[in-house]
């Protein structure tokens, strides 16, 4: 799939019972009236704080939301008439609220006790203020109302990323995941991962109760990792940040040889970095894994190794840009072309072919205080070949001692 917006799945719902029996929330609530309604369902896990409800104003308002009225929605009802005040509370809860969380620290209006208890729609108290009581309940939905999912594979903690490794039964996920683990890093789940969606578009993985820190590895059985390398080999639960595609390697097959453009794998309506790597005998999958982890973190850092390689080679063939024959004047392409012979012109400067020749030197040295060397063979002294201070020629040829008469 491409890459596009998180969509958040459809959401699951909890009771209102269930929901208040959650440590974290029966310590902080107080349940005031409304026992009858204690089995009605909160579908979403963000709360509302409808302040204009209790002015007549429902637009907007979701039933199955958890309802929060703090101090300045009470404010208000404070300053209206008692008739005002219970008609106001009455209207509210008769909207079939699945529960409704009022913060303040003395005692409770009687009118929205005496309306939720008319109603049957469970009231809490929170003696903590409104800003701390949402965070709660935020946190405690966010964990009730998650989306979840299982897949098939394995996933690992590589360097802090979560690498989520699938592919069909035999390929080797459960091996890789071991190899993993002996170089240091942390296994997760196997075999079956259980996928939980959280906002804002994240997913994260944890094991089956049953097989918690557990791998099976064919020909070995079954091995408990964390009693084999300790609780620093094992984590209970892990972002999934890479999908490794574990395939067989295929000659006719194409695979991405660059890295250029990303592909994406779906987990409940999120897209996650699909990488595809191909298995055969002898590559070692552990390296590869490491640096599928490497990668991230490099991207993550804003750093994308194929787009700055891309961006290079395009910049470099801009500066010199190629001109086709079809492009050139006619002039050009049907102008004769001037035959030199080869032995009239001396090879280039600094060429492997540039010896010194004494028939290229055109200068008078008459006068060379060293002519008198004999030269090779016994024969007469002659003319050396001239050195040229200024000339180019290669570094190889160049006289280990210069003539006194050039100093």
């Amino acid at each position: 799939m491409s890459a596009g917006q998180s969509t958040p799945p459809p959401m699951v719902e909890v009771a209102v019972g269930e929901l208040l029996a959650d440590a974290r929330l029966s310590a902080e609530l107080t349940r005031l009236a409304g026992d009858a309604g204690l089995g009605r369902p909160i579908r979403h896990p963000r709360v509302q704080k409808s302040g204009l409800a209790l002015a007549g104003h429902f637009y907007g308002v979701v039933p199955t939301r958890v309802q929060v009225l703090g101090e300045t929605e009470l404010s208000f009802l404070d300053t209206l008439a008692p008739d005002a005040r219970g008609e106001a509370a009455r209207g509210f809860f008769s909207l079939g609220l699945s529960c409704v969380v009022i913060t303040r620290r003395d005692e409770p209006p009687k009118p929205i006790v005496q309306a939720a208890e008319a109603t049957g729609t469970p009231l809490f108290m929170s003696a903590a203020r409104s800003s701390r009581t949402i965070n709660m309940l935020h946190g405690v939905l966010d964990e009730k109302l998650a989306p979840t999912s299982t897949l098939h594979g394995v996933l690992v903690d590589v360097f802090g990323i979560g690498l989520l490794l699938v592919g069909k039964s035999g390929i080797g996920k459960s091996e890789c995941a071991v190899e993993l683990v002996l170089r240091g890093h942390r296994l997760v789940a196997d075999d079956v991962v259980k996928c939980e969606w959280r906002p804002p578009g994240m997913v994260f993985g944890a094991p089956a109760d049953m097989l918690r820190h557990h791998v099976e590895v064919r020909g070995l059985g079954v091995l408990n990792i964390k009693d084999l390398f300790g609780v620093t080999a094992v984590r209970d639960r892990k972002r999934i940040d890479i999908v490794v595609q574990l395939d067989d390697w295929d000659e006719k097959r194409e695979y991405d040889r660059l890295g250029v453009d990303d592909q994406f794998f779906s987990i409940l309506g999120t897209p996650v970095r699909l990488v595809t790597v191909p298995v055969r005998p002898g590559r070692d999958m552990g390296a590869m894994l490491e640096m599928a982890a490497r990668n991230e973190l490099l991207r993550r850092a804003g750093k994308h190794s194929a787009r700055e390689l891309l961006a290079r080679l395009e910049e470099n063939a801009g500066l010199a840009p190629e001109v086709a024959i079809e492009d050139q004047p006619e002039s050009v392409i049907n102008a004769p072309v001037e035959a030199r012979p080869l032995a009239a012109a001396p090879p280039p400067p600094n060429s492997s072919l540039a010896r010194p020749d004494p028939s290229w030197d055109t200068r008078d040295r008459s006068d060379d205080r060293d002519s008198d060397r004999p030269p090779t063979g016994g024969g007469p002294p002659g003319p050396r070949p001239g050195y040229d201070r200024g000339s180019n020629e290669s570094s190889a040829w160049i006289p280990a001692v210069r003539p006194k008469g050039d100093q």
